[in-house]
């Protein structure tokens, strides 16, 4: 059973934004019936985000796969293709499922490691399941590439460290307080660092946040946004005091804070610790207010010493990753390999042979020595009784094996009798997705009888 299997995309890399939001699928659901309808695609999914646009690609079709798909994307871009095709690449076979496990793992991301892209490919994939548009082999493919994301987040430690100054400035708050729960944060600046910021603050437990903008509005959107609460400019150092934690981003061309505002600041929290960080450039507070008493002020030129050494941590952890990757895709192409029809039998077979041996050894052992003749009637018997429990089964699979659909009763068959030896966890068959899908697989099969 020959399958040719393509992955045609851009990213980050390979095409500048303004190429990236031309060729971005606004409608990815019509994008995936029409490549069905129109291509000789048997199967497919799309990802388009916005930093990636990625098209996976079955077919039972020899020739240039990959030149017909991007046509068709062109297409439906309304651009050319010719002018789409050099910030593009191509990725074939067990490279198209190498790297389908690299973009699930985030170790193809803008930032590495960063788990928002499992997120979007399993959003993608749900869509595709959807609209029929992944069978038997998109199936396969992306359901282990969840798993090895799982792999590579619970064998390395390529997440585990801040890599974006917003995150970094949090976890830093997080350690010194040693957790921010009672805490209240203040963001002054309601820009792209702080919303990220604030994100980083409620997701790890804050319990108060303001946020102060010279723009009042601006700081109304975002407060309202992140559950938080606005504060006029004018009013900055009027609230100060409630603030454990202070990050400032704005646009300020001078410092907007300096030690000689302090004072009434520190006397209305009584000397309470407080923690500045500052990610604006230029800065936005005055390094003399580090001469303070219970003062502690970071800047960006120091959480980028922070986020360098974690970059340095997880291109450490990647080598570890891409071993990973390297393994599951040896494993997904012993199963590609397994949709023929005689490797499915020999290993049904075989399955059938070894369980038999296993079985007649476990006898012997319990009912004593016997002679040499009546071993080999015994393991006659066993043998031919799995065979004849089989022939059935077996026959049904070479008939099927000749039809298009002949890969589902063949993986199907794998699946339920464990061929490629799977661990299959104690609560696989509550997976309520996993069964929807094997149902789907099969619906429209009016002559097959159920296989489970």
């Amino acid at each position: 059973m020959d399958k040719k299997i393509i992955l045609l995309g851009l990213n980050h890399r390979s095409a500048p934004v303004e190429v990236r939001e031309r060729y971005a699928l606004t409608n990815v659901q019509d994008f995936e019936q029409g490549l069905l309808k129109d291509c000789r695609v048997r199967e497919c999914l799309a990802l388009s985000t916005c930093n990636r646009v990625e098209i996976l690609a079955v077919s039972d079709h020899p020739g240039d796969l990959a030149a017909e798909v991007l046509a068709y994307w062109a297409k439906t871009c309304g651009g050319d293709p010719a002018a789409l095709a050099p910030h593009t690449y191509v990725h074939e076979d067990l490279e198209a499922v190498g790297h389908v496990f690299r973009v699930a793992a985030s170790l193809d991301s803008m930032v590495m490691g960063e788990p928002q892209i499992l997120g979007q490919l399993k959003a993608a994939y749900r869509a595709a399941v959807e609209k029929g548009a992944a069978r038997v082999i998109v199936n396969r493919l992306l359901h282990k590439s969840f798993s090895v994301a799982k792999r590579v987040r619970t064998e390395t430690a390529i997440a585990s460290s801040a890599v974006s100054i917003s995150f970094a400035a949090v976890e830093l708050a997080r350690k010194i307080f040693g957790g921010l729960s009672g805490k209240t944060a203040l963001l002054i600046g309601a820009g792209e660092m702080a919303e990220l910021a604030a994100t980083h603050l409620l997701s790890n437990g804050i319990e108060r946040l303001l946020i102060a903008n010279r723009t009042l509005s601006r700081a109304q959107d975002l407060a309202k946004t992140m559950r938080g609460e606005a504060v006029a400019f004018d009013q900055l150092f009027e609230r100060l005091p409630e603030a454990d934690i202070v990050i400032s981003s704005t646009g300020s061309p001078t410092a907007i804070i300096r030690a000689r505002d302090m004072k009434g600041v520190l006397k209305a929290r009584k000397h309470a610790p407080m923690f500045f960080i500052d990610i604006a450039v230029p800065r936005d507070i005055d390094p003399d207010i580090n001469s303070l008493d219970n003062v502690y002020l970071y800047d960006i030129d120091d959480l980028k010493e922070v986020v360098e050494g974690n970059l340095a941590q997880r291109r450490e952890e990647a080598v570890k990753a891409q071993d990973i990757v390297a393994a599951e895709t040896e494993t997904f192409a012993r199963w590609l390999k397994s949709l023929d029809l005689q490797p499915t039998i020999v290993d049904l077979l075989s399955r059938a042979e070894d369980i038999g041996r296993r079985e007649l050894a476990r006898t012997l052992r319990r009912i004593g020595p016997v002679d040499e003749d009546t071993r080999k009637a015994l393991e006659t018997l066993v043998l031919s009784v799995g065979r004849k429990i089989l022939h059935d089964p077996v026959c049904y699979l070479k008939r099927r094996g000749q039809e298009e659909t002949a890969e589902r009763f063949l993986d199907q068959t794998r699946r339920l009798f464990n061929l490629d030896s799977e661990n299959v966890p104690e609560d696989a068959h509550s997976d309520r997705k996993r069964q929807e899908q094997d149902e789907e697989d099969l619906r429209d099969e009016d002559t097959c009888p159920p296989l489970e």
